[in-house]
């Protein structure tokens, strides 16, 4: 290899449209090898015991890495896969291949910082070169109107200022050929069981049929932007919970990289020029600036995220009732609109925004349980993981982030109402009181005796009575709450 050879090392950004490191390399003229490495570590377990990665974001990672694969294999190039950890085994091929340098997208989280500390500490060693990228947000960390100290903590006051002061860098261009790789095993990609886990069965119930990869990722983009126009309505359907079209479903793409911010972006733009431009256009900018927010809060804030008293340091006495959690997590709360969602995302890996705020509000404000280990599960469970977003939502949900305004919770009953108010929802995913008329579904514990002979729903029985009464546990919640906030 006469020329300088690249790792262009891939973790969350497995991709080919808008890969800075990619197209740095290649600008450099240098030969290029991707490559991916299964991290063992990342396939543990949590600290409350449950499987780190489950099976659902498991297969959706394998399949990004396989459609990767591919895709650089259409481009002349191939990807490398190894497995164990990063720190040990990329040093030893560098080594091998006679690697020059190695690049990469840079995150914020502790657990990857480490291994990226680690790695560089091995590569410096040998010699190889190490040049980080930011290339997560929708908004490049060098074109923010403050330097990450100075990031603001409330969500509004952060959003003003970046809509005020900053632009979105333009994406850069997919390339059209790779340089192929030198003679070297390139790896199989492994398989579910090799982690130990089951391969999960689709359940025909789902919202969408998740496959993981830039390749339906940009279909998604597809369908939902041109081919169903549904961006037009985004902001009256995205609180939806039922069906595939109610928001864009983009999420799990971006968790894994597999779908820029930018083009995104670009393609809102491109979709305002060419059909609409209204409040819903808008709005999906929005919800790309939250998770902008949680990023960048993550990199002024680091491990405080984490800690079980949040961002705010809030000690609140959290309780560790596994018998409740169990409810919880199974669907078995004896109220219907948290049991359908926990029982959706048990059975698919996935749940509306919309069920996500208020099983974390009950979890949090009705059954007074350590945040934790609700954002352990999501981390479990999600095909949409995004450490950030996740545990800078349960913090915010929980009371202890920084934008928190207090004891802020969900009324269960009037969002069932609001959101769902023929209760098909919740009909969908428990089928046990699917045969209560709408005036019933949501509050099956007030049924008569004859009413639950009649409709063939025993409350105790076949569905669950309520583990809390809501308002006395609100209340309770509420009191705890706020003498953890005096004693800050």
């Amino acid at each position: 290899m006469s020329k300088k050879t690249i790792f262009i090392w891939y973790r969350n950004d497995l991709r080919l449209h808008d890969h800075e490191p990619l197209y740095q390399a290649l600008q450099a003229k240098a030969s290029v090898i991707p490559l991916y490495c299964f991290d063992e570590r990342q396939f543990g377990t949590t600290s409350f015991g449950f499987p780190k990665t489950g099976a659902f974001r498991t297969q959706f990672i394998l399949e990004s890495v396989a459609d990767l694969r591919n895709s650089l294999r259409s481009q002349g190039s191939d990807l490398v896969v190894c497995r164990g950890l990063p720190e040990k085994i990329i040093p030893l091929l560098a080594k091998s291949l006679n690697i020059w340098a190695l690049y990469y997208h840079r995150e914020v989280t502790s657990e990857e910082l480490a291994v990226e500390s680690a790695l560089k500490k091995a590569l410096s060693q040998i010699g190889v070169k190490v040049q980080s990228f930011w290339g997560t947000t929708l908004f490049h960390i060098n074109d923010l109107p403050f330097s990450i100290p100075q990031i603001p903590e409330i969500f509004t006051q952060f959003r003003k200022r970046v809509e005020k002061s900053s632009t979105v860098a333009p994406t850069f261009p997919t390339p059209e050929s790779l340089p192929p790789l030198p003679e070297i095993e390139v790896g199989k990609i492994p398989k579910l069981a090799d982690f130990g886990l089951e391969p999960p069965s689709f359940d025909q119930r789902a919202v969408l049929n998740f496959k993981g990869g830039e390749t339906a990722a940009l279909a998604r983009l597809e369908h939902y932007f041109w081919k169903q126009d549904y961006l037009k309505a985004y902001k009256q359907t995205r609180n939806g919970m039922l069906g595939a079209d109610y928001s864009s479903k983009f999420s799990p793409w971006l968790a894994l990289g597999c779908l820029s911010p930018r083009h995104i972006y670009e393609q809102v733009k491109e979709y305002e020029m060419q059909r609409f431009k209204n409040d819903s256009t808008y709005w999906l900018v929005f919800e790309l600036l939250w998770r902008d927010y949680f990023r960048f809060i993550c990199a002024k804030h680091g491990n405080h995220l984490f800690r079980q008293s949040g961002l705010q340091g809030v000690k609140i006495p959290w309780q560790e009732d596994w018998e409740r959690f169990e409810l919880w997590r199974q669907g078995m709360t004896g109220f219907p609109l948290i049991d359908a969602n926990m029982r959706e995302l048990a059975a698919t890996g996935f749940m509306s925004n919309r069920g996500r705020q208020n099983v974390a509000s009950f979890l949090t404000k009705n059954l007074g349980i350590n945040w934790q280990m609700g954002a352990e599960w999501f981390e479990s469970l999600l095909i949409d993981y995004d450490v950030c977003s996740n545990w800078g939502n349960w913090n915010y949900t929980a009371g202890v982030g920084n934008d928190a305004r207090g004891f802020r919770y969900f009324n269960i009953q009037k969002q069932s109402k609001d959101y769902d108010p023929q209760g098909k929802y919740v009909k969908h995913w428990l089928p046990e009181i699917a045969s209560l008329p709408a005036s019933k579904v949501h509050e099956p514990w007030k049924l008569q005796p004859l009413e639950q002979k009649l409709y063939e729903v025993r409350i105790g029985v076949n569905y669950p009575q309520p583990v809390v009464d809501l308002i006395k546990s609100v209340k309770a919640n509420e009191t705890i709450y706020n003498a953890a906030l005096s004693q800050k």
